[in-house]
């Protein structure tokens, strides 16, 4: 039997056939991932506060920022200054932890220079059985002109202290490490003196319905990503505006 009987006797295609086929499927194979990359990029594009064309905006039907509540958190840079953040946060949250250098940034190039006054409001969860006493340990320490301090304390030695069934003995440590007086900062935080302080902070939060931390609000901007290139770039935005 001839080659060409055989593959019609079989129905196998012949190498020209095949060859057309493996064209075909590698064409289509292009054109899918080239479909796939566009809807990528268009998805990319269009995500609010995602990609270099836009940034977050607000809510069409987001009420103004209650700025008298702002007395409830933790207030650092001039009370003046164009353009409010507020940060809701859990001292225990890893996330939170990792957006605390983005703080650091924030108050380096914009806090320092007078642009912007940020507001922080401890906001403990829940599931987080030493998010409260390391709130009560930030005003504690805060009662010693420190708070800040002890803010970048708790969040850099995070691990060390969010496992363990009673952080005191490392909170007194950081406040020595911060140079407080010891006994003032132990009562402060054995009689609770400052719980009310954060208990105010977390209603904040619960009023406004605010669901993770961290949550960070520039002006009335809620951002969409916790980063420095969506934070500095609203700022930048809201700055251009005034």
């Amino acid at each position: 039997m001839g080659e060409s009987k055989r593959r019609q006797a079989t129905g196998e295609p012949s190498p020209q056939r095949r060859k057309r086929a493996s064209r075909s499927g590698l064409l289509w194979g292009v054109v899918v991932l080239v479909v796939a990359a566009a809807l990528a990029l268009a998805f990319y594009l269009s995500t609010p506060g995602t990609g270099p064309i836009g940034l977050p905006s607000v809510p069409a039907d987001q009420p103004p920022f209650p700025a008298e509540a702002d007395r409830f958190g933790v207030q650092l840079g001039d009370p003046e200054a164009p353009v409010v953040v507020r940060e809701f946060a859990d001292y225990q949250c890893p996330a939170c932890a990792r957006f605390a250098g983005t703080i650091d940034q924030l108050k380096r190039e914009y806090i320092d220079t007078g642009n912007v006054r940020l507001v922080f409001f401890e906001m403990p969860l829940g599931q987080h059985a030493n998010a409260m006493p390391a709130a009560m340990a930030a005003r504690c320490a805060g009662r010693q002109d420190a708070y800040w301090g002890m803010h970048d304390a708790l969040f850099a030695n995070q691990q060390t202290w969010a496992g363990i069934a009673d952080p005191l003995e490392r909170f007194t440590q950081y406040a020595q490490d911060l140079g407080l007086h010891e006994g003032r900062f132990q009562r402060c935080m054995t009689s609770e003196q400052t719980r009310s302080q954060v208990e105010d902070s977390l209603a904040v939060a619960q009023q406004l319905r605010v669901a993770s931390t961290p949550t960070v609000i520039v002006d009335n901007i809620p951002l969409t990503r916790s980063n420095w290139e969506q934070l500095s770039g609203v700022i930048e935005q809201q700055l251009a505006r005034d």
